[in-house]
């Protein structure tokens, strides 16, 4: 057989929240390829999540083979699944920012009406961004690998020979990617930035055009290793464009954005000015004299342009035009009328002040307030404005009649109109305060201030202001335009402006007030909103982008924050189309974070870039460098789940098998290009000190993210340099010679080309763990990689102004665990007296470095000594030295890779353990623990954290999770790990000890792998012993926890993680407990009511919990031998046709529970009907603890117990005919032995049928004997034995737990599987009853007892005693109890009836309280136990609380209100089952199971959230926190995993569109 290939496909798990957005920390969602081959996006979407409702996933993620076009969505239907993730795979072939949002129709609220459908929803708009794969040489080069250099290519000299040695010198300095500015031909100002012609290149430097660019391309990485990157320009082109001039459309003009004619005005009569004040020869050289200029600019300028035309109406035009509209008849009245109560508010109006009626004008009927335009655009509507006229003078009725004439009511609203002005002339007077501001700073700036450019004269050339516009030359290609379109606006920037708006937009009027810092070179480019606006442009620029990327690996976005984002997003497109693994930068200064990742995501920016030389101080350049350094050193890993290798397929050669590796998509902060400097930057020798360079540098080049420099920087020049008016070309040492690594003359190129290599090593090899350090002038910086912990440490002594000479104080530095070799010590020296710089700047010719040399130190001491390196610096390490070293931990290094090694063998060790040794491995809380050992071990306890909630591997996790999710190295359990390795011994010290005990021989496995594991990490130094444990904890637990959904059914298997998170709880609530076995001798897993509260004793196994708990926990996951135990052991203990409530196993049984025996009896009717052969078990024997029929009661040691046995069919019956002959006994040993809050009375118990009705009665004011059983306990509140919630009577639950057992067994009498046909009673007239003749009594009769009507009038049909009806269409809670009123209260009981019990209810009757109850009882995640309109709910259980409340006190309103999570399940359970009867069709039904899901959200964060990994007994109203509630209790979770096994009865696939 040919050998196997392994294929592995990358898989990123993209789960959708309810709403359609991602649920990703963060939200930004930047994949990166670890591989050529294309990755897979798995969208994970819960079956019914509220965007399946007619749901559909639209991706522009395209085919494989088909071109990516940013509008063309793919539809991937959303097919709703109560039971089921729905998961969408989608290939991803290129690189950059792809689009997926979802549409649906919105759920509406539950209603017993079919509600008319609402309009369908789209949610926003989401963006996975994928990094490009660039490649090297032939292999895949990681951005975090880039080691970028800069270069302004006007200063690099005739191309081809000057360029090839400049190629060499910083190819040999271990650049692999050159970023060039501008190569196109450039503009007047010879700015690169300002090009004359997009379409062509240089012509000075590339003579060839193109063949000279092609050439280039190929050399450099050919030859040199070096990639290619230059920028794009797309928001503006050189004032002198010669297209420009053929399409002055592309710009802003009076025509294209006519909102721009008071900022032209406005600008040109300042240049009119400018000139007179130069040809006085005026030149400002105070404040004083600048004020007098701005007067002349107030009155000469500002005064005669009289721009408030721009702001007001003209009230002339418009009172005219009024007045002939009102004589015309042609009149509007404004919607709503004219304010006011009266009719439509005429009279209002008429009574107001002309200011009152300026403001109705203004806000009904003012035109053109938009934006600014032509003088007086803005008008009042004079439909509007005569309609105001009626009001107050009534219609036009000619000159001649009696009515006003035009003259007075002209006069009147003349005055009205000059009060519209008010608020326009205060909008021109604020705009014109905000101009003179600009103009003042501006000029002040440019002609005074210290910091300033000192411009000197005011001159023709050198005017007061910079145009804000260009004005095209009028020759003959212009003349054919309008000549007013020849002033196109000049391209600039504003401090802190919102980057989505365009300044030159309508809604910005930031020409007009002169808040643009503007470039007169450059001319604005306007796109408009799209290429139907200015089809020219967006042709021309995307012909230059496409030619762009057609040679060059990268492009930098130049100005990115103002190129509009629609235009960037096209463009872009046009670049992938013809290079799609296209490496994007860009220069983005929006001023905040969050609008950055809007740029970030929609246009798929690889790296933003980020600058060194910005940080003022050692400090700050320390939290520059923590930015981008990566992860901290022994982080977490949050990645990979893998899945098991998928069998070769049919017809792939040599049978490749393929495997799935699924990363979680993890918090992705913006990738930065982190330059050392920039082509924009001040350089060291200006900025800070010159010896900066090499700290700066090597600091830089330390960061896990893609690095870069700028041509002047390694070689030490003096200044930056100026774009746009230098004109001397580059030299550098490193052109001129090899570079070697080392010390010597002309710059720091030999360091360089050592720190780029190691720069591109560990970004290659994925080093991405950083310690960054920060100690008076030093910063320490330590990379290493995650898994071999090979790295690097550097220590850098920066040179800021003022730092002298000296060592400066860096405490010796401990590397524990690690060993180091030292690769070089080396500090810079600099020349920077005043006659060296003189002698630099003075060459006219060429460009150069500052004399300086880099010189070899011994500089530091290291110590090595066996458990750590201690690392001193020596006596000479001034500003400006760095020490480098290579470091590994001798323990990290395992033949198979320590991180390999300790996340394997895990499935193998857990594959033969049973539910009932992971009980043990992952829980167990501490009463469980000390149960188990005899009291000698509990749970863990961490210091400054507190006890685990388990001793098992959940108990950790439920802490681990969280610190690896937020990475969280500070947290105690971390401390606790660096300090020593308890833990470890603690988790292999228990599994350890219970392998050796019979039965659970199986765990030893486990404790080898844990032994084993936990020995290759105890050597390891201690800070990463955090890291480790986290691996071994976290490969344990999903073992674990897979091997447990392995041991379940296949709907659990299948389900949705929220399903298998319920059902782990099965394995939560089971094991042994040696306190509280089934049985008195022999020892078998016992099911708890809940944790830590219910753990042990006789306060473990309660009948009601277990069997309302069993038909989820057990036969809802397939336990079925578990739930026949469980069965087994309480039929075993009947006596008094009951089971008991407390169990004790067995040995002192207590008989008050009336509810216990009907939920068992159903848990039995659920188990035939799923379990396979489930009748059987109806044959078995099972001995019985007491006698059957006999109440006598006796000790467990007494011969009688268990020497009799019955079938359960005879238990059944028994159970059923003591019943119906009626019960009537105190329970035996009662006292204070047996209960010491109960009252005398209460221990009695007598239930009874009555057969006029069938129904069941028991009970009485002094107990409580169904699940609601607070007694009374405060001797303060005078409420001891007296109980909160009797509920004696016939409670509606009983009543329909007995109707389906009684419909079950005649059932199974008529097919011959049930031996009994009836009951015998003691009823003179009925001596026997058949089942089914009980059953249809109690059907008969059971809508007459239990429902309250909607109308009082419908009272008499029903048992109802009208003035005590507190709400209306509902079911009672209890019939005939000892206090009337509480029959008619409202709980969460009739739901359980509606369950088990569907045909005792009318279907319109049961929907509409089930609506109520939704409304009124449902919170977050329980139940309300009470109507909160009741006057005695009580929401806020407190059992400690000790007062004089009788209602509260000692917890007594345990169920008068507190929110119970139980009931929910059988709330939903119903509701499903109800809201489904009356739904005809497939939508229909799937808006059904879409309410059920909407309703499980709060239950869904409450498990994830839980420590305890399981839901809570109860919380206090609203889903408030309630102390005193149990964690986790089994029926809280079982009782909704019957919900799913419900649904998963229903026809699925009805749920699907047709």
């Amino acid at each position: 057989m040919p050998p196997q290939t392994m294929v592995s496909n990358e898989v990123y798990l993209l789960p959708l929240k309810d709403d359609g957005s991602p649920d990703v920390p963060g939200g930004y969602i930047y994949l990166t390829p670890k591989t050529a081959a294309p990755l897979t996006v798995r969208f994970a979407i819960e079956g019914t999540s509220s965007i399946c409702r007619h749901g559909s996933l639209w991706t522009n993620i395209p085919e494989d083979g088909k071109e990516f076009q940013r509008n063309t969505f793919r539809e991937f239907k959303l097919e709703p699944d109560f039971n089921r993730t729905i998961e969408i795979s989608v290939t991803i072939h290129g690189a950059g920012s792809f689009a997926f949002y979802t549409t649906y129709t919105p759920l509406p609220d539950l209603s017993e009406t079919v509600q008319k459908a609402l309009e369908p929803a789209k949610t926003e708009t989401y963006y996975i961004d994928v990094a490009p794969r660039l490649t090297l040489e032939g292999r895949q080069m990681p951005l975090a690998a880039l080691s970028i250099f800069s270069l302004i290519s006007k200063f690099m000299g005739k191309y081809p020979a000057d360029w090839e040695k400049h190629l060499r010198g910083i190819s040999e300095r271990g650049y692999n990617m050159i970023h060039f500015t501008p190569l196109q031909h450039r503009g007047s100002s010879n700015s690169p930035y300002s090009i004359y012609d997009q379409l062509s290149w240089d012509p000075e430097c590339f003579p060839n055009g193109e063949a000279d660019i092609n050439r280039l391309v190929r050399t450099m990485e050919k030859d040199h290793g070096l990639l290619g990157l230059t920028d794009v320009v797309w928001n503006h082109t050189a004032d002198n464009s010669q297209w420009l001039q053929e399409h002055p459309e592309v710009g802003y003009n009076v025509s294209t954005a006519p909102w721009l004619r008071a900022a032209l005005e406005l600008d040109t009569k300042l240049l009119e000015f400018s000139d007179t004040l130069a040809s006085e020869a005026v030149d400002i050289k105070s404040v004083d004299e600048l004020l007098k200029i701005m007067e002349g600019i107030k009155t000469e300028v500002i005064a005669k342009l009289r721009l408030w035309q721009y702001y007001v109406i003209d009230v002339e035009r418009d009172a005219d035009a009024a007045v002939e509209s009102w004589a015309k008849g042609d009149i509007q009245f404004p919607k709503g009328g004219f304010g006011g109560h009266d009719f439509g508010g005429l009279e209002t109006i008429k009574n107001s002040t002309p200011a009152q009626m300026a403001e109705f004008l203004t806000k009904k009927g003012l035109l053109n307030t938009d934006r600014l335009g032509d003088r007086y655009r803005r008008a009042t509507d004079p439909r509007v404005a005569a309609a105001l006229i009626t009001a107050i003078y009534g219609r036009y009725e000619g000159e001649s009649s009696d009515g006003a004439d035009r003259a007075v009511v002209r006069n009147k609203l003349t005055g009205v109109l000059d009060e519209v002005n008010l608020p326009l002339y205060q909008e021109y007077d604020k705009d014109v305060a905000e101009i003179l501001e600009q103009l003042f700073n501006r000029i002040k700036y440019v002609r005074i201030d210290e910091h300033g450019p000192k411009l000197g004269p005011i001159t023709k050339k050198s005017p007061i202001i910079e145009s804000y516009f260009t004005r095209l030359p009028k020759n003959s290609i212009t003349a054919k335009h309008n000549q007013e379109d020849l002033a196109l606006v000049n391209n600039g920037w504003i401090w802190a402006s919102n980057a989505l708006i365009d300044n030159a937009g309508p809604d910005s009027r930031s020409y007009l007030r002169r808040e643009v810092i503007v470039w007169g070179d450059c001319v604005k480019l306007r796109y408009g909103k799209g290429p139907e606006d200015s089809p020219y442009l967006w042709d021309h620029m995307a012909r230059y982008t496409r030619l762009t990327a057609k040679y060059f690996t990268g492009i930098r976005i130049d100005n990115c924050h103002s190129t509009p984002i629609h235009v960037a997003e096209y463009l872009l497109d046009e670049a992938r189309r013809v290079r799609p693994n296209l490496f994007v930068v860009a220069e983005l200064f929006t001023g905040s974070e969050e609008m950055d990742y809007v740029f970030v995501k929609r246009l798929g920016i690889s790296c933003l870039i980020r600058e060194a030389m910005q940080a003022w101080g050692t400090g700050e350049l320390s939290r520059l460098v923590h930015r981008h350094g990566g992860r901290p050193i022994g982080s977490f890993e949050v990645d990979e789940i893998s899945s098991e290798p998928k069998g070769g397929s049919p017809g792939k050669p040599n049978g490749q098998a393929t495997r799935e590796i699924i990363r979680r998509i993890k918090q992705t902060p913006v990738h930065a290009l982190f330059m050392d400097c920039t082509h924009d930057n001040e350089v060291p020798a200006q900025k800070r000190d010159a010896r900066d360079t090499l700290p700066n540098a090597a600091l830089v080049n330390m960061c896990a993210s893609a690095t870069g420099s700028v041509m002047g920087y390694d070689e030490v020049y003096p200044k930056l340099i100026d774009l746009v008016s230098e004109t001397r070309l580059y030299t550098s040492e490193s052109s001129t010679k090899p570079v070697e690594v080392g010390g010597g003359e002309g710059g720091i190129g030999g360091i360089k080309k050592l720190l780029n290599q190691i720069h591109t090593l560990m970004g290659k090899d994925g080093y991405d763990e950083t310690h960054i350090h920060h100690e008076d002038q030093y910063i320490t910086v330590h990379r290493v990689h995650p898994e071999s912990r090979k790295g690097y440490f550097l220590i850098a002594h920066t040179a800021f102004p003022g730092y002298g000479n000296g060592n400066g104080g860096l405490s010796p530095v401990h590397l524990g665990g690690t060993k180091a070799r030292h690769l070089g010590s080396w500090m810079l020296e600099v020349d920077t007296s005043e006659e060296a710089k003189k002698a630099v700047m003075d060459d006219k010719k060429f460009l150069r470095g500052l004399p300086s040399k880099v010189i070899d130190l011994p500089g530091i001491r290291m110590e090595v000594k066996s458990d750590e390196t201690v690392i001193s610096v020596r006596d000479k390490f001034p500003p400006g030295s760095i020490a480098l070293f290579e470091t590994w931990i001798p323990e990290a290094e395992h033949s198979s890779g320590l991180d390999a090694y300790v996340t394997s063998g895990a499935k193998a060790a857990f594959a033969e353990v049973d539910l009932i040794d992971l009980n043990f491995v992952l829980y167990r809380c501490e009463a469980e623990e000390l149960d188990s050992s005899d009291g000698k071990d509990g749970v863990y306890e961490i210091p400054g954290h507190g006890k685990l909630v388990y001793a098992g591997l959940q108990g950790f996790w439920s802490v681990l999770k969280n610190i690896i999710q937020d990475n969280d190295l500070a947290h105690p359990l971390c401390q606790h790990l660096r300090n020593g390795q308890w833990p470890l011994d603690y988790i292999y010290g228990r599994v350890e000890r219970i392998s050796a005990k019979s039965g659970f021989e199986r765990l030893l496995k486990v404790a080898t792998w844990m032994k084993e594991r936990f020995d290759a990490i105890r050597k390891l130094p201690s800070f990463l012993l955090p890291r480790y444990f986290g691996l071994v904890i976290r490969t344990a637990y999903i073992a674990a926890w897979n091997r447990g959904l392995e041991l379940m059914n296949e709907n659990v298997q299948k389900g949705q993680w929220f399903l298998q998170d319920l059902a782990m709880v099965s394995i939560q609530q089971t094991g042994y407990v040696k306190s509280a076995s089934l049985y008195p001798k022999k020892e078998v897993p016992s099911l708890a009511a809940g944790l830590p509260h219910f753990s042990v004793s006789w306060a473990r196994c309660w009948g009601r919990d277990v069997f309302i708990s069993a038909r989820g926990l057990f036969l809802g996951t397939g336990r079925y031998d578990d739930c026949k135990e469980h069965i087994f052991a309480f039929a075993s203990v009947m006596k008094h046709g009951m089971v008991p409530n407390l169990l004790s196993s067995g040995t002192n049984p207590r008989y008050n529970a009336r509810d216990a025996i009907w939920f068992m009896l159903q848990t039995i009717q659920d188990y035939t009907k799923i379990v396979p052969n489930g009748l059987e078990i109806l044959k078995e024997k099972i001995p019985r603890r007491f006698l059957p029929y006999d109440d006598t009661y006796f000790d467990v040691e007494d011969p009688r117990a268990y020497s009799k046995s019955s079938t359960l069919e005879d238990i059944i019956q028994e159970a059923l005919q003591r019943h119906a002959t009626g019960m009537s006994f105190r329970e035996a040993n009662a006292g204070p032995g047996l209960d010491m809050q109960m009252s005398s009375a209460g221990f009695q118990q007598d239930i009874k049928v009555d057969w006029t009705n069938g129904l069941i009665f028991g009970g009485n004011q002094n107990n409580c004997g169904t699940w609601m059983d607070k007694m009374g306990e405060s001797a303060t509140a005078n409420s001891k034995g007296v109980p909160g919630t009797p509920r004696d009577g016939s409670a509606i639950e009983i009543a329909g737990l007995l109707y389906s057992t009684l419909v079950w067994v005649s059932k199974l009498h008529d097919e011959g599987k049930y031996k009994y046909a009836g009951v015998s009673t003691t009823s003179p007239d009925l001596k026997v009853i058949t089942f089914a003749n009980w059953a249809s009594r109690i059907k008969a009769n059971f809508e007459k007892c239990y429902y309250v009507p909607l109308d009082a009038k419908d009272d008499k049909t029903y048992d109802v005693n009208t003035p005590i009806v507190n709400r209306r269409g509902i079911y009672k809670d209890l019939y005939k109890s000892g206090k009337e009123y509480e029959d008619y209260q409202l709980r969460a009981n009739f739901p359980i009836a509606m369950t088990v019990a569907p045909d005792l209810f009318d279907p319109k009757q049961a929907l509409h309280a089930l609506t109520v109850a939704d409304k009124v009882l449902r919170g977050p995640t329980g139940m309300a136990t009470l109507d909160p309109a009741d006057l005695n709910y009580r929401p806020y259980y407190n059992n400690s609380e000790d007062s004089t409340d009788f209602a509260t006190s000692k917890g007594r309103n345990y169920h008068q209100g507190p929110e119970w999570l139980w009931p929910t399940g059988f709330f939903l359970r119903a509701l499903l089952k109800f809201d489904l009867m009356r739904k005809k069709t497939p939508e229909e039904r799937t808006e059904s199971f879409q309410q059920i899901t909407r309703r499980l959200a709060g239950c869904k964060v409450a498990i994830k959230e839980s420590p305890w990994a399981g839901l809570t007994e109860l919380t206090n109203k609203n889903g408030e926190f309630c102390s005193d509630s149990s964690p986790t209790q089994a029926w809280s979770a079982g009782c909704l995993i019957d919900l799913y096994h419900d649904a998963a009865q229903y026809d699925v696939s009805q749920l699907s569109r047709d």
